[in-house]
């Protein structure tokens, strides 16, 4: 996985793989993700996603990935982060019975599939992930009421992201990349 892999066990590198293999054998045929994406996959999916286990803390022990679609960011990031309890909200049926699938096969005891709306869910998170899922002022919205009084959403804005795009009232980090030089800044909101 070369770059992607600093930090990793041979068994985290070896269920990167994994996953990548699944995604390709299944993701991309069943348009989960796009076919043009398959040749970047490391880059655009997978090296993207692990940018959000830096900002896991030790103390952080749930997170949400809200609408998970083929597992991304979440999948990657419960790779890097085994301790973390994760939710890979999705309310698509063949997208959660391919997130079961990517469980199964990875062996991800701490991860399960919810299976239904983000509206559905009940949580006291410690962090929540917005990858592809909804504008910034939405995506805080279905997190901050899933959110620990000290949660925080981790968002991945786009290029042209500006902080107006944030709610008012909600504290903001922003944190290019540097590593992925067409990927737009991660964001972690938090309550002031």
């Amino acid at each position: 996985m070369g770059e992607t892999s600093r930090g990793l066990t041979d068994r985290q590198v070896g269920q990167l793989e994994a996953y990548e293999g699944l995604l390709r054998t299944h993701a991309i045929p069943f348009g989960l993700i796009a076919a043009s994406d398959e040749a970047n996959l490391r880059d655009r999916h997978l090296r993207d996603s692990l940018r959000g286990a830096a900002l896991v803390s030790a103390t952080d022990r749930l997170a949400i990935d809200l609408g998970s679609g083929a597992g991304l960011p979440g999948v990657p990031v419960a790779i890097a982060c085994p301790d973390l309890e994760l939710v890979l909200a999705e309310s698509r049926r063949t997208r959660a019975a391919f997130l079961e699938l990517v469980v199964e096969t990875l062996g991800l005891s701490g991860v399960r599939v919810h299976g239904g709306r983000v509206e559905d869910l009940r949580a006291s998170a410690d962090l929540c992930f917005a990858r592809a899922f909804r504008p910034a002022s939405k995506s805080w919205k279905e997190a901050e009421r899933l959110l620990s009084p000290s949660g925080r959403l981790v968002y991945w804005a786009g290029t042209s992201f500006e902080l107006r795009d944030v709610p008012d009232g909600v504290r903001c980090e922003v944190f290019p990349s540097v590593a992925l030089a067409r990927s737009g800044p991660l964001v972690m909101m938090s309550r002031q």
